[in-house]
C-alpha cells in the first residue's frame, strides 16, 4: 500500500514550493518549480494521476504539460487535502483528519466540508494559511471558488486570503486573469469541483466522466492561454477516485462484529475512523474489523497508523480526532453505514483510501 510522501512530494509541499519560486524568504522549493513573478494554481477535484493518464484523448492539453505525480495525504479526501494545500502541513498537524470525524471532547460527528456542527475554524485549525504568509511578504493573493464557499468554516480554516466568487468557467478565467495582472508578484488559486461531482454520481469509468474531463481540459487550456505572459500555471488535485459496485460494499449496520465496543463510525466509505466506547480495547476492535474485512482493508489502531506515518507528525490536540481504529479499504470495496451516511450508498465513485488511484495526483506545470 503506498503512503503519503510528506516533505518529499506531497500536496502539502506545493504552496511552499510556489512561494519559494516567487522569491518569498524562508520558503523551500521541494518540488523544483521554475522561478517566476506570477503563479496560478488550478486544483481539479478528483483528477487522480492514474485517471488522467488513462484518458489522454479526453485531455490533450493537460497531458501535453510537463508533469509527474505527487501524493495527497491520509485520508484522500477534499477537506483534509485542501487544508494540507492551504497550510503546507500534514493532517496530523492541521487537524482536519477526514470528511467526518468525532467532535473534539464530544460524542457527535463533525463534518468538515459542511463544518457541522459549528466549531471555531481558527481554533480547530490554528495555523496561518500560506496565502496569508504570501500576502505578508508582498505577494498579491486571490482564492477563487464557488460563491457558496465564501466564509465557510473550511475556507477560513484552510485558505484565508482574499476570496473571489466564481460559479462558472468564464468567471474563473476572468478572476484568475485579473488576479495575475498586477505589477506585484501574485499567487492565484482556482478550485473546480465538477469532475468530482460527476465521478461520485456516475463513476470515473463512465461516459459522463470522460465528457466532463474534456470540458475541464478545455477550461484549463483557456485559462493557460489567457494568463499574462510569464505566469506559471500549476494543475493538481486533492485525490483520485475508484468505482465501487453494489456487491462490493459492506454495511456496518448489517455486521454486529463491526459494532462491538464501537461508539462512533466516521470518516467515509473508503476510509473509516472507528471510535471505541469507554473501556473497550482498540486492539479488540481492530481484530474484529480485520476478521470481517480480511484482505479488503488495512486495519490499524491509532498508534499503529501514526507510527506508520499515515497522517504525518501528529500533535497531541489532533490525536483524539483520529479513530481509535482506522481502516483504509483496498481494491474496489467500500465500508458503509447507511443509518448514518445514507448518501454514500448511492455513490458510484468513492475515495478516501490509500490506493494509488486515490493517493496519486498530478503535478502539471506550464509557463504561459
Amino acid at each position: 500500500m503506498p503512503l503519503p510522501r510528506y516533505g518529499e512530494g506531497a500536496l502539502a509541499d506545493l504552496l511552499p514550493s510556489v512561494l519559494a519560486a516567487l522569491g518569498v524568504p524562508d520558503e523551500v522549493d521541494l518540488l523544483g518549480l521554475p522561478p517566476a513573478r506570477r503563479y496560478c494554481v488550478l486544483l481539479v477535484d478528483a483528477l487522480g494521476w492514474n485517471l488522467l493518464r488513462a484518458h489522454p484523448a479526453q485531455a490533450p492539453f493537460l497531458t501535453s504539460l510537463a508533469g509527474r505525480s505527487i501524493t495527497t495525504g491520509a485520508p484522500t479526501t477534499t477537506a483534509s487535502s485542501l487544508a494540507s494545500l492551504g497550510t503546507g502541513l500534514p493532517p496530523g498537524k492541521h487537524g482536519i483528519v477526514g470528511y467526518t470525524s468525532r467532535v473534539p471532547g464530544g460524542d457527535g460527528i463533525f463534518n468538515a466540508l459542511k463544518w457541522d456542527p459549528p466549531l471555531d475554524p481558527l481554533t480547530y485549525q490554528p495555523y496561518p494559511s500560506l496565502f496569508d504568509r504570501a500576502s505578508r511578504s508582498g505577494v498579491a493573493t486571490t482564492v477563487i471558488g464557488q460563491s457558496s464557499f465564501r466564509d465557510t468554516g473550511l475556507t477560513r480554516a484552510a485558505m484565508g486570503g482574499p476570496f473571489r466568487s466564481a460559479n462558472t468557467y468564464g468567471q474563473r478565467v476572468a478572476a484568475a486573469v485579473e488576479g495575475s495582472s498586477g505589477a506585484t508578484p501574485s499567487l492565484v488559486y482556482v478550485y473546480d469541483g465538477d469532475l468530482d461531482y460527476t465521478g461520485h454520481q456516475h463513476g470515473w469509468r463512465s461516459a459522463a466522466w470522460r465528457y466532463q474531463l474534456a470540458i475541464v481540459d478545455r477550461f484549463a487550456e483557456q485559462l493557460y492561454d489567457e494568463l499574462p505572459a510569464g505566469t506559471v500555471l500549476v494543475v493538481t488535485a486533492d485525490h483520485g477516485m475508484v468505482d465501487v459496485d453494489s456487491d462490493r460494499r459492506v454495511d456496518v449496520d448489517d455486521v454486529p462484529a463491526l459494532r462491538e465496543g464501537v461508539a462512533l463510525v466516521a470518516g467515509e466509505a473508503r476510509f473509516r475512523h472507528v471510535y471505541a466506547l469507554p473501556g473497550a480495547a482498540s486492539g479488540d476492535i481492530a481484530d474484529a474489523w480485520r476478521s470481517v474485512l480480511g484482505d479488503r482493508a488495512e486495519v490499524l489502531t491509532r498508534g499503529e497508523a501514526v507510527a506508520a506515518g499515515w497522517f504525518g507528525a501528529v500533535e497531541a490536540r489532533v490525536a483524539e480526532r483520529i479513530g481509535d481504529v482506522v481502516a483504509s479499504v483496498h481494491g474496489d470495496c467500500a465500508v458503509e453505514r447507511r443509518s448514518v451516511f445514507p448518501v454514500e450508498t448511492r455513490l458510484r465513485g468513492l475515495h478516501g483510501a490509500l490506493s494509488e488511484d486515490e493517493l496519486m495526483v498530478p503535478l502539471l506545470v506550464g509557463e504561459a
